[in-house]
């Protein structure tokens, strides 16, 4: 885009323009951390994508847009109704994809699928703000996989 004028013809206002890259941003992540894949059984593809979540919370532009930005620019109630459309509709939907598939026992999914996602959110922060990001995300992903662990002990 050459103007300001070209940009606004597009988009409304600088919010709106904001909340074209952070979809931008969704869509990619979601694309990349294997939310196109559907083959394969749903804990492991759940698994894949919240650890692709934790990867690509290296790079600037994951950190700047989703993590800081996002909930600031957008408010945190339209930054909510985004996010339930990426990340936790994903998380849901794979979650109850595995009681079907019956490697996850029944249990309120709902819940569960804002725990996973509250859990990735604050690792991906832990890990942009961390001293040392890829020691960080070592820790952060040891920690994940030990909470998706404990989901299919008792099952």
């Amino acid at each position: 885009m050459g103007t300001r004028g070209a940009l606004y013809h597009h988009f409304a206002d600088k919010r709106a323009l904001f909340l074209a890259v952070f979809e931008r941003v969704e869509e990619d992540l979601l694309a990349s951390a294997g939310g196109a894949d559907t083959t394969g059984d749903a804990l492991t593809l759940l698994r894949g994508g919240l650890l692709g979540f934790l990867n690509a919370s290296l790079t600037p532009e994951v950190q700047r847009i989703l993590l800081i930005d996002g909930p600031a620019v957008l408010g945190w109630q339209q930054w909510r109704a985004t996010e339930k459309r990426y990340g936790l509709g994903a998380i849901r939907a794979l979650l109850e994809r595995a009681v079907a598939e019956g490697s996850l026992s029944a249990q309120p999914l709902d819940a569960l699928a804002h725990i996973l996602l509250a859990a990735v959110d604050e690792a991906a922060l832990f890990i942009a703000s961390a001293d040392d990001p890829p020691a960080a995300r070592e820790q952060a992903v040891t920690a994940v996989e030990r909470l998706l662990t404990g989901l299919t002990t008792g099952s």
